[in-house]
């Protein structure tokens, strides 16, 4: 059940590299627009809080891929510290998201559902 939770761990820390990528660096396009629901001129005016925001997202994701990385060549305990941390966190942000704006239902439910996977089956692995 670990080796599951660590895949799905790198599901989702490679999801929020995407988000970091919609947020920082693309935020402008069309597509990116498109996804959030902004028109250009809402966009523009808050590209500089998307641009941080991506960020969050991409630290968390680099937190479990790290956590993979250290689970899988040295500590597992060290590892899996990080892969939660990371996981959870996004998990955490999700849950916020849902229950700020339940109109962003659809959005919370994809950024934290392999997560959500992730956390669980690293639970059960432990458990085991």
């Amino acid at each position: 059940m670990t080796v599951i939770g660590l895949i799905l761990a790198g599901l989702a820390a490679a999801l929020h590299v995407f988000i970091f990528f919609m947020e920082s660096i693309a935020w402008t396009s069309p597509r990116s627009r498109a996804t959030f629901g902004t028109t250009a001129e809402e966009a523009e005016a808050t590209k500089s809080l998307a641009f941080n925001q991506g960020f969050y997202n991409l630290f968390l994701a680099l937190a479990a891929f790290i956590g993979i990385i250290v689970f899988a060549t040295s500590s597992t305990a060290v590892g899996l510290t990080l892969v939660l941390t990371g996981t959870g966190s996004m998990l955490a942000a999700a849950l916020v998201l849902l229950l700020s704006s339940p109109e962003l239902r659809a959005s919370a439910i994809k950024q934290g559902t392999l997560p959500l996977l992730a956390v669980a089956a690293l639970l059960v692995g432990l458990a085991l």
